[in-house]
C-alpha cells in the first residue's frame, strides 16, 4: 500500500514556487537599485571628467561622449530588469539594443583612438581598422536582429480591425 501511496501523489517542492518568485523579485529590485546608482555615480564621474579635462577639445569631448553612452548601457540595463516585472520576462530586443549602443560606443573610441593619436605604427592602424570593420559588422548584425525580432513579434500580435472611414 505504500508503494500505490507514494506513486498516486507528488512530492511537494522543498521552497514553495511563490516564496522563490518573491525572492526572485527583491533581488530584481536590489540590482535595479544597484543600476541606478551605479548610473548616477557614472554620471558624476562624467560631470566632474568633463569639467577636470584639459585640453577640453578634443580629449574632453570624446572622454564626456564615452562616457554618457556608459551610462545610458547602465539605463538600458536597468530598463530591461524593469520590464521584465511587466512581462514576466527579459525581452530580447532590449539586449540587442544594449549591444548596439556599445558596439556604436567602442567604434567612436576606437576612431577617435585613431584620428587624434599621433605616431602610431601601421600595426597598430591597420588593428584599429579591424576593429572598426568587425564593430561596425556587429553592429549591422544587431540591427538586423531588431528587425527580425520586431517582425516575429508583430506576427504574432493579433491583427486590429480596420476604422470605417466616413465618405460622404
Amino acid at each position: 500500500m505504500a508503494s500505490n501511496s507514494a506513486r498516486g501523489s507528488e512530492e511537494a517542492p522543498m521552497i514553495p514556487a511563490k516564496v522563490l518568485d518573491m525572492a526572485e523579485d527583491v533581488f530584481h529590485v536590489v540590482l535595479t537599485v544597484l543600476l541606478f546608482v551605479v548610473a548616477l555615480g557614472a554620471l558624476v564621474f562624467t560631470v566632474v571628467r568633463l569639467v577636470t579635462t584639459t585640453p577640453f577639445f578634443p580629449t574632453g569631448m570624446l572622454q564626456a561622449v564615452n562616457d554618457i553612452l556608459f551610462v545610458v548601457i547602465i539605463l538600458e540595463i536597468a530598463r530591461t530588469v524593469i520590464a521584465r516585472f511587466s512581462n514576466g520576462f527579459y525581452q530580447l530586443s532590449r539586449f540587442l539594443i544594449i549591444g548596439v549602443i556599445a558596439s556604436v560606443r567602442h567604434i567612436l573610441s576606437v576612431g577617435s583612438s585613431l584620428t587624434l593619436s599621433t605616431g602610431k605604427t601601421a600595426e597598430a592602424f591597420d588593428r584599429g581598422i579591424i576593429e572598426l570593420i568587425v564593430n561596425g559588422g556587429i553592429v549591422i548584425a544587431l540591427v538586423l536582429a531588431i528587425l527580425i525580432t520586431r517582425h516575429a513579434e508583430n506576427a504574432h500580435q493579433p491583427a486590429r480591425p480596420k476604422k470605417l472611414s466616413k465618405s460622404s
